[in-house]
Order: structure tokens, then sequence, then C-alpha cells
């Protein structure tokens, strides 16, 4: 499908005209067909860059499964969501209906959310829109941004550069974060929790010891880790996020706290004062609550997937020994406890 599809708007930007500048862009809809939390997570920054460009705008947002509705629940220009289901052949009508929506529905600006997506350019390519976002970013732009690699930015400078072209230039403001947009209510419950599980005025450290495939990292790694964790740390309290799969890495050795509602375990991970775990969509859905996060890496690449902002930063474990970790996450804690003082 990715060869299939290489060329599908390949000629869009050069068969329309330069607009005036005070084009109106209303009705936008978002294309990201995929169903995992973390490249949901990932999307936040893009729908941000676009509410902060045209804030009256109304948004649908194309998606995989039940998740979207969840993360974006506190989007307000987000009017819509259209949603594929996670197994088409086993629904097909209804994987077919989402298709003829996205081609009768009118929109002003249509935006395919990730380059890789065949189905996303698809999508994008049969949408009722004359201006298209197709996700393929331009080499000058990836020379000139050192960051585009990133798979939250890369969209953001896509779109960028796509405004730019047809004369919509907009003031660039640095790249959000990415944000879950927890609300007040869903922080004080968070606080709440976390001081039910510990009884004390301690500062919180959150792990998450689980991963997907080779990503995860071992039960000796891990134990080895904590144990010196606690002996680095013993101002603070050590709290371990369970996965869905109800799994330690440590078995079970810390405190713990397990829930299927990812807005609640966000929130939790939201009144911790640093987040430490391997590439995983948690490790995104920490990035997201502003909380800092230091992500583990040994098998995927950082410049794509690391965490940044609120002075998060990603390991290379492969190129940093024990020792080499337990400074960094002594420098991280100590420039966090200043910016909090």
């Amino acid at each position: 499908m990715s060869f299939l599809t290489e060329n599908v708007g390949s000629s869009h930007v050069s068969s329309i005209s330069i607009l005036d500048t005070d084009i109106e862009i209303n009705k936008i809809l978002i294309v990201r067909p995929n169903h995992r939390l973390g490249n949901m997570i990932l999307t936040t920054p893009l729908i941000q860059e676009v509410i902060d460009t045209f804030p009256n705008c109304e948004i649908d947002l194309l998606a995989k499964g039940n998740i979207a509705p969840i993360i974006f629940n506190n989007y307000t220009n987000i009017k819509d969501y259209i949603l594929l289901p996670r197994k088409p052949f086993n629904e097909l009508i209804k994987y077919c209906l989402v298709w003829f929506k996205v081609k009768n529905r009118k929109y002003d600006l249509v935006i395919n959310a990730v380059k890789g997506s065949s189905s996303g350019k698809l999508l994008t390519k049969i949408s009722n829109s004359r201006y298209k976002v197709f996700g393929e970013i331009d080499d000058k732009v990836i020379d000139k941004n050192s960051d585009s690699y990133h798979m939250a930015k890369n969209p953001i400078y896509n779109l960028r550069s796509y405004f730019s072209v047809l004369g919509l230039h907009k003031n660039e403001r640095k790249i959000a974060s990415l944000d879950i947009k927890l609300a007040k209510d869903e922080m004080v419950e968070g606080g709440s929790i976390l001081k039910d599980i510990f009884k004390n005025d301690k500062k919180t450290i959150s792990i998450f010891t689980y991963a997907t495939g080779s990503k995860c990292y071992s039960k000796s790694w891990w134990c080895e880790f904590y144990t010196q964790l606690k002996i680095n740390n013993p101002d603070y309290n050590i709290l371990e996020i369970l996965p869905a799969e109800y799994v330690s890495q440590i078995d079970f050795e810390a405190e713990t706290f397990y829930s299927n509602d990812i807005r609640e375990v966000a929130s939790v991970i939201a009144n911790t004062d640093l987040f430490i775990g391997a590439d995983s969509g948690i490790m995104h859905l920490a990035s997201s609550t502003k909380t800092t996060v230091v992500g583990l890496f040994s098998k995927t690449r950082k410049e794509k997937y690391k965490p940044y902002g609120n002075g998060s930063l990603a390991i290379d474990t492969n190129a940093n020994n024990a020792n080499q970790i337990k400074q960094i996450i002594k420098e991280v804690l100590g420039k966090r406890m200043c910016l909090m003082s």
C-alpha cells in the first residue's frame, strides 16, 4: 500500500493558486486512522496548532477504534468523530460507510496527520475539500528544522509549509507539547488517589516497567534499576503504574496503581513529580499530563518518539550505563525542584 500510494497528492500544491490571506477556514477534517494510545496522543500538538491558527474552526477527527473521544474529551473545537472499526473485515459495512461519509461531507481543509499512512492519504484524496495536506513534507523544511523528524512535530512543519505555499503566512509559534487537557476536577481526583495510596506528603516518582515487544526491558534490568532508584531517592515515594495486562517487571515490589480509565491514569501521573518509562503509549500519555518525563530508549529512534517539553528528556540506555542514568535522573529532579520553588 505504501508503494501504491507513494505519489498520491504529490501534485496537489502545484495545482492550486496562491490565495488571499483573508481566506476563511472553518470546517476541518483531520485524518489519523489509527487506534493506538501513543499515536493518538502524538496528534494533540497538531490539533492545538490548527486551533491556534483558526480559533473558531470546527474539527472532525477521523480515527480508528474508540480511544480518540476519550483522549480529546476536553478539546471543544472537535465537533464530531468519524471512527473506523479496529478490524475492518469484521465490520466491512461500517468500514465502507466511513469512506462514504468522508466523500460526502464538505470541508474547507483536510489534513492527513501522518505521512506514512496509506489509508490516510487515500481518505484525504477522496475527501470533498479544495485544500488538502497529504503529509509529505518538503526536504527543505526538514533541512531547516532539525526536530522535524519527530512524529508529533513533523505534521505541523508540513502544515506550515503548506500554508506558506498558499500565501497564508501565520505567526509561527513554539510547537505545543503533548496535551490531554486534564480538567481541574480530574487533577484533584488524581491527587486524592495518590494521597490514599501513600498517606504521606512526600513527592512521588512514577514508573512504568512494561512496553510492547522488544521495547520492554527485562525483569533483571528493572529490578536493578528500581533498587537503585529507591536508594538514590529516599525522600520520594515510588509508584508503579500498571499496564492493561496487569504485569510488573519488578514483581509488584513498589506501590502500584491500576485503572482501565485512561484519563484517570493520566490524572494520577499528573500529580507525580517525575515519570520514568520505556517508549510506550503510557510514556506519551505521561508527557501529555505536563509531568516531567524520562523516556528510556533501546530499540526505537528517540529522535522520532522522545518526550519533549516540561523538562522531559530521552535516555539511550545502550549508550548510558547505570551510573550515568542515575546522574541524569538526579539532575532532572534537581531542575524540577528549582522550577517548583
